[in-house]
């Protein structure tokens, strides 16, 4: 593998960037690498299995992907766990956020004293950067929009004083409310994994890029046929990044972002459906309308399935941390499992699958009138759902 920090280092990787990750992992303080195996090496420059543990333990504490492999969004949140709030002035430089730790600190504060800072993701952006000025103007200092020690002496004067649940999250829940029941004239990110060069998985002569664009089409015909506009984060020739698809979603004002793939395993016994929601913890850094959509989700595709339940899972994944919106990623089957990959090469299963996206996705704003059972609405019912509602 490479060894630059900027690639890719795994396993039997070795170099300098090897030893700058072995560094930083083993400086963090424990509340950000609670466990750790011992990082003492007889040559910091190769990647071994103590290191492998190591990042994995890092990627399972901060919601990651947990691989063992350091690309550039675990580099990143390694990184950004070295700093609290207070080590450094933080401020909004465009192109060039500053992110960590203390920056999920400064925005969680925020948003528990009513500033909205939005979405806590790590990142000093424009958002925060207006919570911060109305802050310091509620409080009487200049509105500068830096957070320096005149700026936290306030927030640890408050911080005696002031508790309670997200604001933010209260937010969420509010404007999913207000915002009618209907499904018809609202806009949905639909974001097929991977693209490109970048297949995903392959297995059972299944490639996962292709399984999950086909899939997007099926849910995409569904939801134009109800009057939703749907935008794409990729075509089959390109693979954006994590953040690219993230700003996309953002710069569209969607309402709603739902991430497509498909899982494989080294164990031929992995199998089943799961989904995922941006979750850090169930204070500040969660949402609560992402979490109820996922839940939403993998119940309509397990009981119109059969596919096995592997649950709904809080994650810090980029695409769900950054995107302004409720987002959810589904794991739809295990192509390495021969059962999962047979049904996913279906096209009529497949069919199944949209079906039960759509109607999950318009569960999500029917609120007290969801009285149906889960596995049974049809795309008719929906139809006719909206239209005594217009």
């Amino acid at each position: 593998m490479s060894d630059s920090k900027y690639g890719l280092l795994g396993l039997g990787s070795h170099g300098p960037a090897v030893a700058d990750v072995r560094a930083r992992l083993a400086a963090l303080p424990p509340d950000q690498l609670p466990e750790r195996p011992d990082l003492q090496a007889d040559d910091p420059t190769v990647f071994d299995a103590a290191l492998e543990r190591a990042v994995r333990a890092f990627q399972q504490h901060k919601g990651l992907i947990v691989d063992g492999v350091v690309g550039v969004e675990t580099f990143t949140a390694i990184d950004g766990a070295r700093w609290a709030l207070g080590d450094r002035i933080l401020l909004h430089t465009p192109g060039h956020l500053q992110r960590g730790e203390d920056v999920v600190t400064l925005q969680e504060r925020l948003n528990t004293l009513g500033f909205a800072a939005g979405r806590v993701d790590g990142r000093f952006g424009p958002e925060t950067e207006r919570a911060v000025r109305s802050f310091q103007r509620a409080y009487g200092l200049s509105g500068d929009g830096s957070v320096g020690p005149n700026t936290l002496r306030a927030f640890e004067d408050l911080r005696r004083s002031v508790s309670g649940g997200s604001a933010n999250v209260l937010r969420e829940r509010e404007l999913v409310r207000r915002s009618g029941h209907s499904l018809s004239g609202r806009t949905v990110v639909l974001d097929p994994g991977h693209g490109g060069s970048n297949t995903g998985a392959v297995a059972h002569g299944l490639v996962e890029s292709e399984v999950v664009m086909d899939l997007a089409r099926r849910i995409e015909g569904r939801l134009t046929a109800i009057g939703v506009s749907v935008v794409y984060t990729r075509t089959e020739h390109t693979s954006p990044t994590e953040d690219e698809r993230a700003a996309l979603a953002n710069d569209a004002g969607a309402d709603l972002v739902l991430s497509l793939h498909c899982d494989s395993h080294d164990a031929g016994d992995a199998s089943g459906v799961a989904t995922f929601f941006f979750g850090r913890d169930r204070q500040t850094s969660w949402s609560a309308v992402g979490e109820h959509l996922a839940d939403l989700v993998l119940r309509e595709v397990v009981a119109r399935t059969g596919l096995e339940n592997c649950r709904s899972h809080g994650r810090s994944w980029a695409l769900l941390q950054q995107t302004r919106m409720p987002a959810v990623r589904i794991e739809a089957g295990y192509l390495s499992h021969p059962d999962d990959a047979a049904r996913l090469a279906d096209p009529l299963f497949r069919d199944t699958l949209a079906e039960a996206v759509l109607v999950s996705l318009q569960r999500l704003y029917m609120g007290d009138d969801d009285t149906a059972t889960t596995g049974v609405l049809r795309l008719g019912d929906l139809r006719a759902y909206l239209a005594s509602h217009s």
